[in-house]
């Protein structure tokens, strides 16, 4: 496992808070399950940036990565920069889980059971 990597670097801040401030429908949604410690207790947090990337949910006390991706994330280039921005996560301890923005519209029980289970498992 490489070194514990930097969280909420200050040159990203700029960037968290637009994203913060923009969140996507599906973002949204997922977020008035994830707030407030709703799931399992556990706190998660929107936007927060490790080393120089900027995940969309993070739990920090389970090291727990939740991914919300379009229809862009199919194209083979995009699946390639996606394949390398979680082998680094994980490299430095995350657990990360990615979702398809339709899974929320169309699977949104199956995806919170999904993550309650992990953050179970991570424990």
């Amino acid at each position: 496992m490489k070194n514990v990597k930097e969280v909420n670097k200050q040159k990203l801040k700029t960037i968290r808070r637009l994203n913060r401030n923009q969140p996507t429908p599906w973002e949204l949604k997922l977020w008035q399950y994830l707030k407030e410690t709703k799931m399992d207790g556990y706190k998660f947090r929107r936007q927060v940036s490790i080393d120089n990337y900027v995940v969309d949910f993070c739990c920090l006390d389970l090291k727990l990565v939740i991914e919300l991706d379009g229809s862009g994330h199919l194209h083979p280039k995009q699946q390639m920069i996606d394949k390398g921005r979680s082998n680094d996560l994980e490299s430095w301890g995350y657990t990360l889980i990615r979702f398809f923005n339709n899974e929320i519209d169309d699977n949104l029980n199956e995806v919170l059971e999904i993550i309650s289970s992990k953050c179970k498992e991570l424990e």
